[in-house]
């Protein structure tokens, strides 16, 4: 079912029981106040009929005559009076009798002074008359025709309004769904028109704070992630097509260059040196790449449980060393813990073991003493890791985009890199909910910073 016609239903369906509850509560209370008000009719009847019988002293046959006759054309009251001995002493029609009276009835009304009830589809009164000192027990009875016509014609009239609202109101509700879901239909033609050749289309948003324009600013701010992913995937794809082709350039250089002729063993070494040396930047370029997809999951797809950061570093520590005899690096605690909680997150140990390297092969390759010095600080809620070197520094324009994949700054000449090192370990900390930032001069070296919350 199209949300048009739900909305369509629903609004009918509101409406209309609404429309019925009101039209009950109408009916109910004309019922009520009909009957209310005929049975003080009834009474005031049977005060009228009582004084003229025993006040005016009216004869018996003229007044049972008079009600004979007013019966004919109308539903005239049924009167009967009573002595507190349950003697009958007058009735307007002993013949039709409707009442039927019983010493149970009257002693009934005597007690209660007044009572009022159905006999049939006729409504009784029954009350007690004080007249010179004596008590009499008075009935009254009629058929409300009137009222009942009148009853009838109300509850005619609330059907028929009833059924031709519920078509007025289906219609209104088709015509309230469609104007509302417009906006929704125009979002839909449009969004039909993007694709991945034509990104930069947008929905048209009003500028107004109601949901239809929230959704039209939502899903523009998602074209602009798609958008950003797809021209990010373009770079990507680039830059590894850049950083692939220079190495297997120069390693099939190298090869067809050593097969043009004969050459001798220090000649072959040569290239042999050359060619590995070319095959290990793609080693570790497709390592980069792999731990850079790796980072990119979701981090509920990616393993996490309580590791020591000092652990970590130090694992990080021998790798970087084993790679790189030459490299220095030191690790110290700038105050104490006092539990392993202050020096644990919850974490990836691979992934952070990752990060560290690539931070300490930064400063140590970019340093003339080869040299990086880690400090570890704690606080309430976080490790803060301090990686500092004495190097050649970057500059205040490449700081904003060191971050950048594939982005080699002015020191590019000075050590050879891939521009991958600092991207990827800026997203395994974002991985881990934690910040990195750099404070560097140049010529007097850098300190890259880091914070993680710890357990």
């Amino acid at each position: 079912m199209q949300i048009k016609t739900r909305i369509t239903l629903l609004f009918t369906a509101i409406t209309v029981t609404i429309l019925l509850v009101f039209a009950l509560v109408v009916y109910t209370s004309a019922k009520e106040s009909r009957e209310k008000e005929f049975y003080n009719l009834l009474k005031k009847e049977a005060y009228t009929k009582a004084n003229i019988f025993l006040n005016a002293h009216v004869d018996k046959k003229t007044l049972q005559e008079i009600y004979h006759n007013n019966r004919n054309i109308l539903n005239e009251v049924e009167v009967a009076i009573y002595d507190t001995d349950f003697n009958l002493i007058y009735h307007d029609a002993v013949d039709i009798d409707i009442v039927k009276e019983t010493p149970e009835m009257l002693q009934n009304i005597r007690l209660k002074k007044q009572i009022s009830f159905y006999q049939g589809e006729w409504q009784v009164v029954g009350i007690v008359y004080q007249y010179k000192n004596k008590e009499y027990l008075i009935t009254s009875a009629a058929y409300d025709l009137y009222g009942y016509n009148k009853l009838n014609d109300l509850l005619k009239t609330i059907i028929i309004v009833f059924f031709t609202s519920l078509v007025i109101i289906y219609i209104a509700g088709t015509l309230f769904s469609s104007r509302i879901l417009m906006p929704i239909k125009k979002m839909m033609e449009k969004v039909t028109t993007i694709s991945a050749t034509n990104l930069d289309l947008r929905l048209v948003s009003y500028d107004s704070k109601d949901e239809l324009s929230q959704l039209a600013n939502t899903f523009n701010e998602m074209l602009d992630r798609l958008e950003n992913s797809f021209d990010s995937q373009k770079h990507f794809v680039s830059n590894i097509s850049h950083e692939l082709r220079t190495p297997l350039s120069a390693m099939i250089a190298e090869l067809e260059i050593s097969t043009n002729k004969e050459r001798n063993i220090q000649e072959y070494k040569t290239v042999i040196h050359n060619v590995l040396t070319d095959a290990k930047k793609l080693v570790r370029l497709s390592n980069s790449l792999l731990d850079l997809a790796k980072a990119n999951y979701d981090r509920s797809e990616i393993g996490f449980k309580p590791i020591r950061i000092d652990e970590v570093l130090l694992d990080a520590r021998k790798q970087t060393l084993q790679a790189n005899s030459d490299y220095k690096i030191d690790i110290h605690f700038e105050n104490d813990f006092e539990d392993d909680h202050q020096i644990s997150v919850n974490g990836n140990e691979y992934l952070l073991n990752v990060a560290f390297i690539n931070i300490f092969e930064n400063g140590c390759k970019f340093s003339n003493d080869k040299q990086s010095i880690v400090s570890i600080l704690f606080d309430a809620e976080k490790i803060i890791l301090k990686f500092s070197d004495k190097g050649i520094g970057i500059a205040e324009n490449d700081l904003e985009n060191i971050f950048t994949p594939f982005y080699r700054g002015e020191n590019k000449t000075f050590a050879d890199g891939n521009g991958i090192g600092l991207s990827l370990t800026q997203k395994i900390i974002n991985l881990h909910e934690g910040k990195i930032s750099v404070q560097s001069s140049l010529n007097q070296g850098t300190t890259f910073i880091i914070e993680l919350p710890h357990l």
